[in-house]
């Protein structure tokens, strides 16, 4: 059991979520946290999707990585993905459908996802199982750590209520010159947004500075 949580694996699972996070360090899945941050609820069950089958995809690849050839690997990597892809869409529209239809065609795209691709091709090729799944699940969190912390923003300030809960159109803020900012709810303010985060992280972490220069 030890051996599930050494060092090296908490070291796999937490990287993604703060000094090696997949979108303000390796810069990846940036179109979809600009097209799904416009209110929280869609964010978080994107951001949830992407995780459970990255995780499950990197599990599949790393159980069959020593049979796969190594010039169709890549047309595994996509089955695999594209058939967990179709599982996450059914139940989506199964058991949230309004969500379904607010993330339209972009939990389809999460077959093209380059974090999902990135992490089959880069870890669990290489790794065993068990690493893999803490891998993907952290990558995955990584990506909807970024996802929830700009759709929190954008809803807020751009619609004044926050999953559905009204917030900020109060009478009183209104007579005091308050108004939703619209800016908050096209696309370019969560580029702005992602922006603000990496500056802050690379602010904190001289490493990444390094690694910038």
């Amino acid at each position: 059991m030890g051996s599930l949580f050494s060092k090296k694996n908490k070291e796999i699972f937490s990287a993604p979520l703060g000094i090696d996070n997949p979108v303000t360090v390796q810069v990846l899945g940036i179109c979809s946290a600009l097209a799904v941050t416009a209110k929280l609820e869609p964010a978080i069950v994107m951001g949830l999707s992407v995780t459970v089958i990255t995780a499950f995809s990197n599990v599949v690849i790393s159980l069959l990585r020593k049979t796969i050839p190594n010039r169709i690997r890549i047309i595994v990597q996509l089955v695999v993905v594209a058939a967990l892809v179709t599982v996450v869409s059914e139940i989506l529209k199964a058991f949230a459908y309004d969500v379904s239809v607010q993330l339209s065609v972009y939990v389809g795209l999460i077959i093209t996802n380059c974090i999902l691709m990135g992490r089959l091709e880069a870890f669990a090729m290489q790794n065993a199982p068990w690493e893999s799944f803490l891998d993907g699940v952290g990558n995955g969190l990584g990506y909807a750590k970024i996802l929830i912390i700009v759709a929190f923003f954008r809803e807020l300030f751009g619609s004044g209520s926050l999953l559905g809960f009204n917030i900020l159109n109060y009478e009183p803020l209104q007579k005091l010159g308050y108004v939703n900012n619209g800016l908050m709810l096209m696309p370019p303010m969560a580029l702005i947004l992602c922006a603000c985060i990496i500056w802050y992280q690379r602010s904190r972490h001289k490493e990444l500075q390094e690694k910038q220069s």
